[in-house]
């Protein structure tokens, strides 16, 4: 299986480069910033804004399988218009495709989201994740439409917030849930789709929701902080544009992989 992975420097995207390696799998990791660093990885550089330079890529290393984890939160184009860009060159060279979307495109509401509820963002990166899915579905209806929560793991952004909190830095909403997954259970997720023939939408999160404050209590307990001068407010009473209560219902994603994806209490646990 030959794969690329457009994003691979990201940490969703290094994860499904380490794991696609340690498989057997010949793995090509793009990047435009930054580094992979994965042994085993054949790096290249591109901007998924430039169409013809996605396609370029694509149609010089002719994978079998696309994963497509790119974004970049205050900028449209990289996140909708990349995610069209890398479509049109899969499909153009009849290659699997496993996109990687987010619960930010839901609005939140009091019962989970089913795999296949329709977008209701409420902040620019919503509807631009809103956009590319819209984009992905419709140039290959044969594709996979990963939507997945917080990523945890060692490096997330979302752990390091938690510390950030803890210390005074930051602040954490106690009002906005979500469904964390661990990075490497959602890259083995992503790798069982690429090699099965499934199309379409699916949630792949952990089965604990928590709030962001929640969660915050949960790696001060893990990594031994006291928690007194943890910082937290309610996005309500900023008046900020925010999903609030996010659950992804993933029992699709359960019943259908052999990964098991856990839950954030049990990854979390010292």
């Amino acid at each position: 299986m030959r794969v690329l992975v457009v994003g691979g420097s990201g940490f969703l995207g290094r994860a499904v480069c380490s794991r696609g390696v340690s498989a057997g799998w010949s793995v090509v990791g793009t990047f435009y910033s930054g580094r992979i660093g994965v042994p085993g990885v054949d790096a290249r550089r591109v901007d998924v804004t430039d169409r013809a330079a996605v396609r370029a890529l694509v149609a010089e290393v002719r994978p079998d399988a696309v994963v497509a984890t790119p974004y970049r939160y205050d900028d449209w184009a990289v996140t909708a218009d990349g995610a069209a860009n890398v479509a049109v060159a899969a499909a153009e060279t009849g290659a699997r495709l496993v996109h990687v979307s987010s619960d930010a495109l839901h609005a939140g509401r009091p019962t989970p989201y089913a795999d296949d509820d329709p977008p209701t963002p409420v902040h620019a990166y919503g509807a631009a994740k809103a956009a590319a899915e819209t984009a992905v579905r419709a140039i290959d209806p044969g594709a996979a439409v990963v939507r997945t929560s917080l990523i945890l793991g060692e490096g997330s952004k979302q752990i390091q917030l938690c510390r950030d909190a803890l210390a005074g830095r930051a602040v954490l909403f106690a009002d906005e849930l979500r469904c964390p997954v661990d990075v490497t259970d959602l890259a083995d997720a992503v790798l069982e789709l690429v090699a099965s023939s499934y199309a379409g939408l699916l949630n792949v999160a952990g089965p604990d929701a928590v709030s962001r404050a929640e969660l915050g209590l949960l790696v001060a307990e893990r990594d031994g902080v006291d928690a007194t001068a943890l910082k937290t407010t309610t996005a309500a009473s900023t008046g900020l544009s925010r999903p609030l209560a996010v659950r992804l219902d993933s029992t699709r994603a359960r019943g259908l992989l052999r990964t098991r994806l856990r839950g954030v209490r049990e990854l979390l646990t010292p």
